[in-house]
């Protein structure tokens, strides 16, 4: 069979969420990355869907609700909610069978916001085959750390990114953040990856998601999860390190799921 790109949609709380699914050719099942994009989304990782694609996995990007021209409303929570259901849908089986995917081999794979996504999707589902989280925002850390002028920073910083969402303010978001607090500390999640393959790459050259503050006190965390840590002097995007993203990616797919 060849490879294909399909369109597809998921049902998520009423709302067409609109994703491409990168299907390698052969008959499969073949495993699944799931790839969740950050805050707005301006690198949405195509080049690790095709990377993934052509090392044997059927790779999906997506989009949360309110962003990118999808219905309903931005909110980081229904970024949590989104994920969660499109990592159970890619698993159901009129949809695993119609795209020749193997429900037992998904790994979550996210940057920024969306390695926030992946380390809490993957904490909460331990189904989850592997997790993979890119310069994640460490939403409990930095709600913890916020004073008056902090928090006029993250509204500013939050409202330049809005163009491509709908439904919500920077004031909203940082008032969101600061509700869930503790809730959500990466490193409070790090009991649920016990002996569980994971990944984290930082970022040291970031003033976005600076290693100092996001990454680099989650690998102690993390110690007793089945950890590969990696931190490179690179910007938030990776832009300079995209081929080795992809690489180390790839790899660390191969040990913990094995591509067909």
């Amino acid at each position: 069979m060849r490879a294909a790109t399909p369109a597809v949609t998921f049902d998520s709380d009423g709302v067409p969420l609109l994703g491409v699914l990168h299907l390698p050719a052969g008959e499969g099942p073949h495993p699944v990355a799931v790839l969740l994009h950050g805050f707005p989304g301006n690198e949405r990782n195509f080049d690790l869907a095709q990377e993934l694609r052509r090392a044997g996995y059927a790779s999906l990007v997506f989009h949360y609700r309110g962003s990118w021209g999808v219905g309903g409303h931005w909110s980081w929570a229904n970024g949590l909610a989104d994920a969660a259901r499109v990592v159970a849908a890619v698993r159901e089986k009129p949809f695993a069978v119609e795209h020749r995917l193997d429900p037992e081999r998904v790994a979550v794979v996210g940057h920024s916001f969306g390695g926030f996504v992946a380390l809490m999707t993957g904490a909460a589902d331990p189904s989850i085959a592997a997790t993979v989280s890119v310069s994640a925002f460490d939403f409990g850390t930095v709600s913890r750390g916020l004073d008056a002028e902090g928090r006029r920073a993250y509204v500013e910083a939050f409202d330049d990114e809005l163009l491509p969402l709908t439904g919500t303010s920077g004031a909203a978001l940082v008032a969101e953040m600061e509700a869930a607090g503790e809730q959500w500390s990466l490193a409070s999640l790090a009991p649920a990856f016990a002996g569980r393959p994971v990944m984290l790459i930082g970022t040291g050259l970031d003033p976005v998601t600076p290693a100092e503050v996001h990454h680099r006190p989650l690998v102690p965390a993390y110690a007793g999860a089945a950890l590969e840590h990696h931190e490179w002097a690179t910007d938030h995007a990776l832009s300079d390190h995209r081929a080795e993203l992809a690489t180390t990616v790839r790899d660390f797919l191969d040990r913990a799921l094995g591509a067909r």
